[in-house]
C-alpha cells in the first residue's frame, strides 16, 4: 500500500552536535536523506526494485531553509511528501519538526531517474509516478 506522506522520528545524538552546541548544518541533510529512504521503503521502492527497472535515482538539487536550531536529545520528526513530477526528475518536500512541533528546517529535494547502463536521465517509472497523483 502506497503512502503519499511518510514520517520518520529520530533522536539527536551527541555525535551530531557541532562546536556551537547544536546540530551541524550538514547533519540536517543526512536527516533528510533518512526521511527520503523511509519514504521509498514505505512505498515499496527499495533499491532492488529500481534496479530491476534498470534505473537508479540520484539527488541533483537540495534547497533547504534552516529555521530553528536542534539540540542533543531533541526528538525530531522528518516528513517527506511528493511535491512535483517531471519527465525524468521529481521533487520531494521535506520538513523537520522538533518535539514541540516547531519547524526546524524545510527543503525541496530534486532527484533524477537515471538509466543504470547509460548513466543518462530516463523517464520516471509509473511505480514512482503514481505516488505524485492526487
Amino acid at each position: 500500500m502506497s503512502k503519499r506522506e511518510v514520517t520518520l522520528t529520530i533522536i539527536v545524538r551527541s555525535t551530531e552536535i557541532d562546536v556551537n552546541g547544536h546540530v551541524n548544518n550538514a547533519k540536517y541533510l543526512e536527516y533528510l536523506e533518512w526521511g527520503r529512504e523511509e519514504w521509498y521503503e514505505v512505498n515499496g521502492l527499495h533499491y532492488d526494485v529500481f534496479a530491476q527497472m534498470g534505473i537508479q535515482t540520484v539527488t541533483v538539487n537540495i534547497n533547504i531553509n534552516y529555521r530553528k536550531e536542534c539540540k542533543q536529545g531533541d526528538q525530531l520528526t522528518i516528513t517527506t511528501a511528493p511535491e512535483r513530477m517531471g519527465n525524468t526528475s521529481y521533487s520531494l518536500k521535506q520538513e523537520i519538526r522538533n518535539q514541540a512541533g516547531e519547524l526546524c528546517a524545510d527543503a525541496v529535494v530534486t532527484s533524477v531517474a537515471m538509466d543504470i547502463e547509460t548513466r543518462k536521465g530516463k523517464a520516471t517509472p509509473d511505480t514512482l509516478r503514481v505516488l505524485f497523483n492526487n
